[in-house]
């Protein structure tokens, strides 16, 4: 039996999902062995082989995390992740980034 590997399971749970998903979710469909940290590390190279093996007919694309208090959204990070505070008002409260699987044509 041929088992898929982590980020081919990561790309098969954003391809059944109906709505874009947080690294947590992803991570606690995967299981227990996967947590939400690894999530946003594979979904780097997640995006540059839906891209290449889709030959550009997928791409997974990411909704900024942003502030719940004041609505600042966090468009330039250099890389997914959930940021710590607004750099506006300072609260804590944010929205973590959803990932989805976008059809081209």
């Amino acid at each position: 039996m041929e088992y898929a590997t982590t980020r081919e399971r990561i790309i098969e749970v954003l391809r059944s999902a109906d709505r874009p998903l947080t690294a947590e979710e992803i991570a606690s469909m995967l299981g227990s062995e996967v947590t939400a940290k690894d999530v946003y590390e594979h979904v780097v190279h997640v995006a540059r082989s839906l891209r290449s093996r889709s030959k550009g007919l997928e791409e997974l694309v990411m909704e900024p995390p942003y502030c719940k208090r004041c609505g600042f959204v966090f468009k330039d990070l250099s890389r997914p992740r959930k940021p710590s505070r607004c750099p506006r008002c300072k609260s804590e409260w944010i929205a973590p980034p959803r990932f989805t699987i976008v059809k081209r044509n």
